[in-house]
């Protein structure tokens, strides 16, 4: 059974890797993209109205022109209501329980990479499986599974199947020869990649240490991440 996803993301970049991923797992499908609050709301509503609802939402919580706890709280007003996953950088406690107590199931903070995003999505679809949509009702059993599987954490080391290992070494080597790092847009532009293979590999390489990664706010726009060679 195919899961119908909306992506709520106003960074394009980030939007294009959520679908990439999805692809990669299988069994998904995007429905549609929404870059704020009220374009995701008449995305879900539309969907609704065809007779294909929307089962799964993967929420970023820093829109524009909305809050993303209050979004994920006007969401369960659409019937049947969706799942949400919120992908975020909002990482303060207050943000986290506020966003669990209006019904994110999971929270997958950013940057990631596909083996943290592919974790979150099996830890939901075991949740999913866990209460079977064949009935119409479901044991103490069913439920405390359902449960335990929402509060399951991957302890496994991440991997980095799928890597080609020339597409990373060319990556390092263009970060290692910055004078001050790179984001992933100026490694696409050098390499001649797109901004998500640059993104992705440049993710591989930070979480295994090999560089490091640098906030830069400016005075306008949204934060970027640069991305600095780790001197050892």
């Amino acid at each position: 059974m195919t899961t119908r996803v909306l992506i709520v993301e106003d960074e394009p970049l980030i939007a294009e890797s959520h679908r990439e991923y999805l692809s990669r797992l299988g069994g998904f499908e995007v429905v549609a993209h929404a870059r704020g609050g009220q374009e995701a709301m008449r995305a879900l509503a539309g969907a609704a109205e065809s007779g294909a609802p929307v089962d799964l939402v993967l929420l970023d919580l820093g829109l524009p022109d909305a809050r993303g706890v209050d979004l994920a709280a006007a969401m369960s007003g659409v019937q049947p209501v969706p799942d949400i996953i919120a992908i975020t950088a909002q990482r303060d406690l207050a943000t986290v329980r506020s966003a669990m107590s209006h019904g994110v199931l999971l929270y997958l903070l950013k940057p990631f990479n596909f083996s943290a995003f592919s974790e979150k999505i099996r830890q939901y679809e075991r949740y999913r499986d866990a209460l079977d949509p064949a009935g119409d009702a479901v044991s103490q059993r069913d439920v405390d599974r359902a449960l335990a599987e929402l509060r399951s954490a991957d302890t496994k080391r991440p991997t980095h199947k799928g890597a080609a290992p020339g597409t990373e070494d060319a990556v390092a080597r263009t970060v290692r020869d910055s004078e001050s790092g790179l984001t992933a847009s100026e490694v696409a532009g050098l390499l001649g990649s797109s901004r998500v293979t640059a993104w992705r590999y440049l993710e591989r390489l930070a979480d295994d240490g090999t560089v490091r990664r640098h906030t830069e706010y400016g005075t306008t726009g949204r934060p970027q991440i640069r991305y600095e060679w780790r001197t050892r």
